[in-house]
């Protein structure tokens, strides 16, 4: 009944188009699939998916995620022109709610110098492009590029236009992160009150971070009268980012008394949803990062934790449980037992099949036998990588490395190419670099290094380390993530993932 009087505020998703053409936020056509499904689980209401008429591998996405979920909104992002409305709807075509998110910038400077075009031909696009985009999609959003540094006159009349061709939604964007709070409530205030037709539509709003705004100007944009917010998985994006989702839900979560709101958002769903895009794309957030940061519920101040032992809400205004951690530390062994390892994939809110499960199985047995305690970060980051498909044409037979002071670090690697298995050595600045020298040279093709992290899953001595290498290969880059407790083995598995993806095309 509660939720009855109050606003039901929209999520909509754009990790998969805004998000992922961040640089190093690339993701391939089954990792996005894996987002999209958690995205669902999450409860978002809308999946912008990408920008069809981008390239093959956004319309390949598009497609593929408007087959793979259920009864959610999947969006294509689309320029006013025919070219790309055909394109998106060709996309979306198998979408049981599509999408189209039509936009075209409005701000003198984006008129001028970007689209060498006056106001004028600017707002005969925009409604010849919903016009045309009505005999595909019932559902239409129509966004002003730069929005907020565009003249306010303008837009009335632009947005006046397209909701009167149709357009359900209408965008309010800050596309570059320039507003402030304040002027942005003042500015989507003035709006409502000057577009005569604007209580036929919902009112959606995109910020960018650059500012540092991001999120306030969203939750300011509710206060002022919005009914859609576009946000991204741990804030990810152009330049600076987005607005963060799980930023802005728990906001609203948690200040219901003052934003009068509410959210289909699972929230219990937000820390899997943050850490698989950070397991896919080998991106970490900080660790202040509000909600999903690994700090944001510890306590170390003594005072704070005398404060905790009280009264947990003393300095805490929301639980770990309300965004899926668990308090107690769940550790297991190789004496657990498979039972238990299933019963723990399930608390942890994976739903695998048989091959999947005995997969995963193997390699928690395999991560047992070197070391003596499993916690569910390492739980996660095996399941987030066995459950994510890669062909393997290059397979890792056998290493051995010699490395020492004043001694030349030498690899001598076997691997399984295509069936057949090849041994060959190399000499390296360190261990890591003769490692993968040895994996360039077996495969025959040129590979740039481009980016290589190490970081621990779990804590001890015995943590199981997470490799992430991002390579360049045929003027292409592919990221490989690897996993052991061998931090070499880690980085040798992520060097022969990311050149598995090269041999088979996913994008």
């Amino acid at each position: 009944m509660e939720e009855m009087e109050m606003k039901r505020i929209k999520i909509f998703d754009t990790t998969l188009r805004d998000g992922e053409q961040a640089p190093g936020f690339t993701m391939n056509l089954s990792e996005k699939v894996k987002i999209a499904k958690q995205l669902e689980k999450l409860g978002v209401d809308v999946i912008e998916a990408g920008f069809a008429i981008a390239s093959p591998g956004d319309f390949n996405a598009i497609r593929e995620i408007s087959r793979n979920v259920g009864n959610i909104s999947v969006a294509s992002l689309a320029r006013t022109t025919k070219l790309d409305i055909d394109r998106a709807w060709e996309a979306l075509q198998f979408a049981k709610k599509p999408r189209i998110h039509l936009f075209i910038a409005t701000s003198d400077v984006h008129l001028k110098h970007k689209l060498k075009m006056t106001k004028d031909e600017a707002l005969k696009s925009a409604v010849e492009g919903v016009r045309y985009a009505k005999r595909f999609f019932d559902d239409i959003e129509f966004s002003a590029e730069d929005a907020v540094r565009s003249d306010i006159g303008f837009l009335t009349e632009i947005f006046t236009a397209v909701i009167a061709e149709g357009a359900k939604t209408i965008n309010i964007p800050d596309t570059v992160g320039y507003t402030t709070p304040d002027e942005y409530y003042t500015f989507i205030k003035t709006l409502k009150s000057q577009i005569t037709n604007i209580e036929h539509v919902e009112i959606s709003v995109h910020c960018h971070n650059d500012l540092g705004f991001a999120v306030a100007n969203s939750l300011a944009a509710i206060k002022a009268g919005a009914t859609q917010i576009e946000c991204t998985i741990n804030g990810i994006g152009e330049r600076a980012g987005n607005a963060a989702l799980e930023e802005i839900v728990m906001a609203i979560d948690t200040r219901k008394d003052y934003f009068n709101c509410y959210t289909n958002v699972d929230t219990k769903q937000i820390m899997k949803t943050s850490k698989l895009l950070q397991n896919i794309t080998g991106v970490k957030v900080q660790p202040n990062k509000a909600i999903v940061g690994d700090n944001a519920f510890a306590h170390e101040a003594g005072i704070h934790q005398h404060g905790m032992l009280q009264e947990r809400t003393t300095y805490e205004i929301m639980t770990p449980e309300s965004i899926g951690l668990e308090m107690s530390k769940i550790i297991l062994g190789k004496h657990s037992g498979r039972h238990a390892f299933v019963d723990r994939v399930k608390a942890l809110g994976y739903v695998l099949d048989s091959t999947e499960l005995e997969t995963a199985y193997a390699a928690f047995i395999d991560l047992c036998d070197k070391k003596k305690e499993v916690y569910d970060a390492d739980i996660d980051a095996i399941l987030n990588k066995e459950t994510t498909h890669i062909p393997e044409v290059v397979k890792l037979e056998t290493f051995m490395i010699h490395s020492g002071k004043h001694i030349p670090a030498t690899a001598t690697i076997s691997l399984i190419i295509n069936g057949a298995e090849l041994t060959d050595a190399s000499v390296g600045d360190g261990p890591v670099d003769a490692s993968f020298k040895v994996i360039e040279k077996s495969v025959n093709k040129a590979i740039k290094l481009i980016d290589y992290k190490i970081n621990a899953v779990s804590e001890g001595k015995d943590a199981l380390g997470e490799a992430v290498v991002v390579l360049k290969i045929d003027d292409k880059n592919y990221r490989g993530r690897g996993l052991s407790t061998d931090v070499i083995e880690a980085s040798i598995n992520a060097y022969i993932e990311a050149v598995n993806k090269s041999y088979i095309e996913i994008n």
